[in-house]
């Protein structure tokens, strides 16, 4: 007799769509998950993520939440931006951002730089990341907080609370 384990992908027999947080189910002895609106998702039992198969985005999944696995500066930027405004609309302001380290090189050439006006400026001061006129800073190495092998950046509020944001939340 089969272990009724095994028919289903690594994520079990049902997940919520990363896009639209819906139920969704597995399909039977293959390793994908359908969703009527955003279509097949195929879970990587090697990598444990999951893989968009009509757009190739990756998702992974950090205390049930899904996270997108970014390629691209764009995508974490726009990300990032709609993190910002949703913080703006629900009253806070954003006083810090913390990306993951994963994404140190990617990012490196959108960050906004500033330069000394004058040679007694303080040179870390002066040579701090800002995006979007935060700062910037990158997380710890994912072998202190393994969160960060999955979460994509933490926004730091008033007063000083990070706020986490998996991709799929931005657009309730």
């Amino acid at each position: 007799m089969m272990n009724p384990g095994l028919q289903y992908p690594i994520f079990g027999p049902e997940i919520q769509c990363p896009h639209c947080r819906q139920t969704i189910s597995a399909l039977t002895l293959t390793d994908t998950y359908l969703c009527p609106r955003h279509g097949a998702f195929e879970a990587n039992p090697k990598t444990g993520e999951l893989l968009h198969l009509q757009s190739g985005r990756h998702w992974r999944r950090w205390n049930g939440e899904w996270y997108r696995q970014h390629t691209h500066p764009d995508g974490i930027r726009f990300e990032i931006h709609e993190a910002l405004d949703k913080l703006y609309t629900q009253g806070y302001r954003a006083t810090r951002v913390i990306i993951a380290q994963r994404y140190q090189e990617l990012m490196n050439g959108y960050l906004e730089r500033s330069t000394p006006w004058r040679s007694n400026s303080n040179q870390s001061e002066a040579n701090s990341a800002r995006l979007y006129g935060l700062p910037v800073e990158f997380s710890p190495d994912p072998s202190e907080e393994p969160c960060w092998e999955v979460i994509n950046f933490d926004l730091e509020k008033e007063p000083g609370v990070p706020v986490r944001y998996p991709y799929f939340r931005l657009f309730e």
